[in-house]
């Protein structure tokens, strides 16, 4: 690091469990984000902020003013704007030493396995159970950490699959596709916009865990908020030993 990083990350250095060794491997990680909405915005301007050397912002849509109560990432100038984009110019703002590169479109199945591939931590900040699923699946195929938030209304939950370690759950171990659950969105449904401040936030801090190898992620672990009541309760599960997806390949 030469001096300007040095002064720049000055308050992370100064932390024992992650001094210039731990900022060095910020500096060095190339972190995927799956969705540049409501999650995906503070998370990536956090992980921006920390001098995560390259991010990966996946997103098909464009802004909407609709978007603009919670997702922080973009602003009214910007309407009509891909996602990824705006978000590109936003952390390019935040921090102009991290490299941004925008993906505008779903990826398929193919493009999402190569780019899973290419990072060090995927984080998926996206809003349905058919791309989270996807995002596991590759995550798993390709042993790549995973850091998943999800929030609705007044409710928020973090978690960690660290699919590295062979006795680790992955997404389909705690929410198995094909479940009858009710698919709820933000747009019929709400979210209380500082609520997704607060998960994108927390993802952005297990990532940074998991990057640097500092703490304890949440892995085995839900982390859930009842934001009208601000109390939290922790959720522990294992790994399915017949999951279809991630069993079989331990």
């Amino acid at each position: 690091m030469d001096d300007a990083q040095l002064l720049r990350y000055a308050r992370h250095i100064l932390l024992d469990e992650l001094g210039i060794e731990g900022q060095e491997k910020l500096l060095a990680a190339r972190v995927l984000i799956v969705g540049a909405g409501g999650l995906g915005s503070p998370a990536a301007m956090y992980l921006a902020a920390a001098g995560v050397g390259h991010i990966v912002l996946a997103d098909d849509d464009v802004v909407d003013i609709g978007n603009l109560q919670r997702q922080i990432m973009h602003d009214t100038a910007r309407l009509d704007v891909p996602k990824a984009e705006s978000g590109r110019q936003t952390l390019n703002a935040i921090n102009p030493f991290v490299s941004v590169v925008p993906r505008l479109e779903r990826l398929d199945d193919a493009a999402l396995s190569q780019a899973v591939a290419d990072v060090d931590v995927v984080l998926d900040c996206c809003d349905n159970f058919a791309t989270r699923h996807a995002v596991n699946r590759a995550c798993v195929a390709h042993r790549k950490p995973l850091v998943s938030g999800a929030a609705i209304r007044f409710s928020g939950q973090v978690s960690v699959f660290d699919l590295r370690r062979p006795d680790a759950p992955c997404y389909h171990c705690l929410f198995p596709e094909g479940d009858e659950v009710d698919e709820l969105n933000c747009a019929t449904t709400g979210v209380l916009g500082p609520l997704v401040g607060i998960v994108g936030s927390m993802q952005a801090a297990e990532a940074i865990k998991v990057i640097a190898g500092i703490g304890e992620p949440l892995v085995g672990r839900l982390q859930c908020l009842d934001a009208l009541t601000m109390q939290w309760h922790q959720i522990k599960y294992r790994q399915d030993p017949g999951c279809p997806v991630c069993a079989s390949s331990c």
